[in-house]
């Protein structure tokens, strides 16, 4: 289990709570921060826009869970609306933004590249520059590990080259950073970007693995296996994740400010840092499948595949940095990450 006693972000030491602007709460990830954050006592404005990528009444299920908070007020719009963005935030004055909402799937990229253009890059610019006009103490954005894409060396480094994405989806999260990186330099705008290495745990997306081949075994279906199963990735629970961003959210880069050790990937020039969150311990697939087996008690029918455009072997974070800044990085076991998604899969679906 993860230690949350230590190191814990400074607002949950001051009197007065932050407030926190999160988009993409009615998300798997938006959601668990959110929640995390209502729990320790902060108030959380939330922006979703219930694109119907997948299964809705997921969404709003999340949604309602968050409104049971006297803490938390949403807004339901999409993020191209310009508009509506700066208008949110300016009535809500967010001591910090942590902007999670995008497009998300390396394969749907490949069917309806546009959908990655207007949320990841035209919604992107319209929060950043909300963020340009009420300046809150900390912007924060998620990036992702595909980043890296083509590169062979591993493990992968903040300061590691990733200019060869391999999918739109990723060339678009690379472009926000990019994009975040000069906002923070033309405005002095205290930015981390954060790299999500796998991340799987209850309240997820039906089109991530772990649910797919959750419900196909349960519903005795074959699943299918890319890449012949000799993948790996440096999966990360969904609780470690959220430890992560909390204890990241009170320290906003400075200018000069380096982590205590280790290398840090701290710009030269604005005050933007980009941090992987991943645990530094890779899983193959089929342990992975395996894993999934052992605790739904049934073996699964597989379809082994040639591995899909766009996807890579392998990712593999290297965890320093956020444990220089932190004190702490992703502890939680597959096996009991994938324990917990199943009791809840269960739960949430009756089976």
């Amino acid at each position: 289990m993860q230690d949350t006693t230590r190191n814990q972000p400074a607002s949950s030491q001051n009197a007065r709570p932050w407030r926190v602007l999160v988009t993409g709460t009615a998300g798997f990830i938006g959601f668990s921060l959110a929640r995390r954050l209502l729990a320790d006592n902060h108030i959380v404005c939330g922006i979703d826009g219930m694109t119907p990528y997948y299964d809705v009444a997921l969404k709003h299920r999340r949604h309602a869970m968050l409104r049971e908070s006297n803490n938390f007020s949403a807004h339901e719009f999409m993020l191209e609306d310009a508009d509506a963005v700066m208008n949110a935030a300016k009535a809500f004055a967010p001591d910090a933004v942590v902007h999670l909402a995008a497009q998300a799937g390396v394969r749907y990229s490949l069917e309806n590249p546009r959908a990655y253009i207007d949320a990841n890059l035209v919604g992107t610019f319209n929060v950043m520059e909300a963020v340009r006009v009420t300046k809150p103490k900390h912007f924060m954005l998620a990036s992702t590990s595909s980043v890296y894409g083509g590169n062979p060396d591993m493990p992968f480094g903040e300061r590691d080259s990733s200019d060869q994405p391999l999918t739109l989806y990723a060339a678009t999260k690379k472009a926000t950073e990019a994009m975040a990186h000069s906002y923070a330099h033309v405005w002095n705008l205290p930015t981390t970007a954060f790299r999500f290495f796998t991340v799987y745990g209850p309240w997820g997306r039906p089109d991530m693995a772990l649910f797919k081949f959750v419900d196909a075994i349960l519903k005795d279906r074959p699943i299918d296996v890319y890449g012949e199963g000799r993948m790996s990735r440096d999966f990360t629970y969904i609780d470690d994740l959220v430890e992560s961003i909390v204890r990241l959210l009170p320290l906003a880069p400075k200018m000069g400010e380096r982590a205590a050790a280790g290398p840090d990937s701290l710009s030269g020039s604005a005050p933007f840092r980009a941090i992987n969150i991943g645990g530094g311990e890779p899983v193959g697939l089929m342990t992975y499948i395996e894993t999934i087996e052992k605790h739904l008690g049934r073996k699964a029918k597989k379809n082994m595949l040639p591995m899909q455009t766009g996807d890579v072997p392998a990712t593999f974070a290297r965890a320093d940095l956020l444990k220089s800044l932190t004190g702490y990085k992703p502890n939680t076991s597959v096996d009991e990450g994938v324990k917990r998604f199943v009791e809840w899969y269960r739960a949430y679906h009756g089976v």
